[in-house]
């Protein structure tokens, strides 16, 4: 029965597929008198299937070999495409650990999303999200994760694009997919162009390509860029990093996923064409400069948000940020292991914010206040998700960002200062949110807000307890060291990073009315970090700017000279028609003598255009 379940792990993608065809019905409106919950509970039985099976699996194949299933689909001259699956602990492993979280977030949506009345079609663009998002974890081909990944830009377009009422709604979704498709069409690039010199575009075969190949430094070069340029995008990495922020305008079990496994899974990738990207140096050392960046950066601008839910994104792309680093210095095991208990974390503390958003109506963090007393469950949430992000002792983030410390203290000591700010900047922020949130006297909008219902609690609480077991998790996986050789000045470190985080961020003022400074420089700085330092309004005046001038360069070339040319033609063929029937005769005659002379005239020009050519 195991074997018969391990030759069929490659259709537990299709699990989340099956559940959005059967919301279909519901969603376009055929099936009216049962409510859309039936939709939902069919999508919630199909993912806790797809989770048995592969659960079953993971048992299965503990402690045995990887194995590779491969299904021939193309194989023509040099090209081979094929179907590749990697069937290992780590790949069952992440598998099991997305569909767990779309199974909580599909649980949680029950009570978020009670009333709405599309609520059949949201619960099968889940399940169309989880199918790509699953497939992605197991797939060893480079022509497979491509299509995956297009089928996932699709699917978040359309989640963030769910409520297509409101016109912000709408512009997020348009600029999230646009965003996007720029890493993607240089990625379809790169695929394009690997395809051709390798002739397969498994990972086994690219791994083993990369190490013979002798390719020119700018072939090389551009293939690397080229390869890295789609998780840049899904990683919200900058300069592709704002499409995260506007898609927090979507439905918040959405958010909880796209802030967990979506850019999650374009890192994933990444760590996966890791041994590809040797031909590329340049593309390592770009990993690493928008990596630090990136963290540095979106650390800073989450301290200036007071938008709930951006306030949190932003650190998203802080802590992919790190994990870029790890890549772009060939230290994935780190990298791994921060996606690991950042998923975990991260969901809960969006599990967390959706709460306060739904009690409240608002996301703003200037209306909030007093709610620790009234929602103890959310609270709690809450605090063990900063407690498992932030690198203090014993959770999943401080095993995580000390494997890194431990490791860049011999190789590439610059990046441990990277990691501590990064991680005190994280406390800080996170503590800003929850005294501005929890703490406090209640406010107008705060002063009667209850518990969430059940069907939001309970994923809460188990995701509480899965963040507090994750040590015993990785203590199983083997990820963790003997406490005889942990480096005790990294230990120290890291834990007074994130306590000196939550001590700063528990001792500064915070006004509530969010008054600007009246100091110049002390303004500049909140505008720089609230506006994201104006990335926006750069590409307004480089990209943006260049795209609508060549765009009415074109449009004037088109009204005035295209269309010039062809009036042109038509009023010239109009006069010389009007012209020539005055010359009708009738005769027949005449009409040959006509055809030979032109004839003659139009021979000799052209022996006159070869002896002067010659």
């Amino acid at each position: 029965m195991f074997e018969f379940l391990i030759q069929t792990f490659w259709c537990i993608p299709l699990y989340g597929l099956v559940g959005a065809i059967l919301a279909l019905p519901w969603s376009i409106g055929i099936i009216k008198r049962t409510g859309p919950r039936p939709a939902a509970y069919l999508n919630l039985l199909m993912t806790l299937l797809g989770l048995i099976h592969g659960v079953l699996i993971y048992q299965a194949i503990w402690n045995q070999e990887p194995r590779e299933i491969i299904f021939n689909w193309l194989e023509t001259g040099d090209l081979n495409l094929s179907f590749a699956f990697n069937i290992s602990s780590v790949t069952i492993g992440a598998m099991d650990v997305v569909i767990a979280l779309c199974l909580l977030a599909q649980v949680y949506a029950l009570g978020y999303l009670e009333k709405d009345w599309a609520l059949a079609r949201f619960f099968g663009l889940m399940g169309f999200f989880e199918a790509a998002i699953s497939g992605l974890t197991i797939s060893d081909s480079l022509f497979v994760s491509y299509a995956l990944l297009e089928m996932l830009t699709l699917s978040t377009y359309l989640i963030v694009g769910f409520w297509y009422a409101q016109p912000l709604v709408v512009t997020a979704a348009r600029d999230a997919f646009l965003t996007k498709r720029v890493g993607d069409v240089l990625l379809l690039m790169g695929v394009v162009a690997i395809s051709a010199l390798a002739g397969s575009m498994n990972f086994t075969d690219l791994y083993e390509w990369a190490e013979r190949v002798e390719l020119s430094p700018v072939t090389g070069n551009l293939l690397g860029l080229s390869l890295i340029a789609g998780a840049i995008g899904k990683c919200a990495q900058f300069p592709l990093h704002l499409w995260l922020d506007e898609a927090m305008e979507g439905p918040n079990p959405a958010s909880i996923l796209r802030n967990t496994v979506v850019v999650s899974i374009g890192a994933y990738i990444l760590i996966q064409i890791q041994p590809i990207l040797i031909i590329s140096p340049i593309a390592l050392d770009v990993l690493v400069a928008i990596g630090t960046v990136t963290a540095i950066g979106a650390s800073l601008v989450a301290l200036a948000q007071i938008d709930l839910k951006r306030a949190l994104s932003h650190s998203t792309s802080a802590y992919l940020g790190l994990v870029f680093i790890a890549v772009g210095t060939q230290w994935t095991t780190f990298g791994l292991l921060l996606l690991l208990a950042h998923g975990i974390a991260k969901a809960l503390l969006f599990m967390s914010a959706g709460g306060v958003i739904l009690t409240t109506n608002s996301q703003d963090l200037t209306e909030m206040g007093g709610l620790g007393p009234r929602m103890p469950a959310t609270t709690s949430s809450f605090l063990v998700g900063t407690a498992g992000l932030v690198g203090l002792l014993p959770l999943g983030g401080f095993w995580a960002v000390r494997e890194g410390l431990d490791v860049f203290w011999i190789i590439d000591p610059w990046v441990v200062p990277v990691l501590l700010f990064v991680n005190f900047l994280t406390a800080l922020n996170l503590t800003r949110v929850f005294r501005l949130v929890f703490l406090g006297e209640p406010q107008p909008k705060t002063k009667r807000s209850p518990e969430v219902p059940w069907p939001m609690a309970v994923p809460m609480v188990s995701l509480i307890i899965v963040t507090l077991l994750t040590p015993i998790m990785m203590q199983r996986l083997s990820l963790l060291p003997d406490w005889g050789y942990l480096n005790l000045a990294v230990v120290i470190l890291l834990v007074t990073s994130g306590l000196s985080g939550v001590v700063l961020g528990s001792i500064i003022e915070l006004g509530r009315t969010w008054s600007r400074p009246i100091q110049a420089p002390l303004r500049f700085v909140q505008d720089l970090l609230a506006y994201d330092f104006y990335v926006d309004r750069l590409y307004d005046v480089t990209i943006v700017f260049a795209v609508s001038q060549l765009s009415k360069l074109n449009a004037w070339i088109d009204r005035y000279i295209v269309d010039g040319v062809v009036n042109l033609v038509g009023l010239a063929t109009i006069f010389s028609g009007q012209g020539l029937k005055y010359g009708v005769s009738g005769k027949g005659q005449s009409y040959v003598v006509t055809i030979l002379l032109g004839i003659v005239v139009l021979g000799m020009w052209v022996l006159w255009l070869i002896d002067f050519t010659f």
